[in-house]
């Protein structure tokens, strides 16, 4: 989608920076609406941002998990139509996770979690190999070349 100028342009980035984060929210958003928003009363930021939310004691902490986890998958999709390039795939995934790093920062304060950095570091891990793999796939695609022969 974006892939196509050899220039550097530090406004296309910037739109796949935001786009990619954009619709990572928008699927941890959905997911968990349908698994964590079953099982409490209210949805709130704090299932999003706040680092006690994490936690792998309860049912619901587990929704969380699930939550990001196939988050992170869907995000490696994002990065096979927005990013394009293998080679690109970890730096944005990494950038993706540091803001919201300092997203949950400004939120509510340090993650003093365990629990929270294993799960961002395997959902980072989960959606940079994924992603590579999705699009190193696209990349050693075959190109088909079609012959015609004249009718001589």
């Amino acid at each position: 989608m974006f892939y196509g100028a050899v220039v550097w342009d530090p406004w296309m980035i910037v739109a796949q920076i935001v786009c990619l984060q954009c619709l990572y929210y928008l699927t941890f958003g959905i997911f968990l609406s349908v698994l964590v928003g079953t099982r409490v009363s209210r949805l709130s930021l704090v299932y999003f941002f706040d680092f006690a939310a994490l936690t792998a004691s309860t049912v619901t902490g587990w929704c969380v998990i699930t939550s990001f986890v196939l988050s992170a998958i869907a995000g490696a999709g994002y990065l096979l139509y927005l990013i394009e390039r293998a080679k690109k795939c970890l730096d944005f995934s990494a950038t993706l996770f540091i803001v919201h790093l300092l997203i949950c920062i400004t939120y509510g304060g340090w993650p003093a979690s365990l629990t929270w950095w294993v799960v961002n570091g395997i959902g980072l891990a989960v959606m940079a190999f994924l992603g590579e793999y999705l699009c190193i796939k696209r990349e050693l695609k075959e190109i088909p070349i079609t012959r015609y022969r004249s009718n001589v």
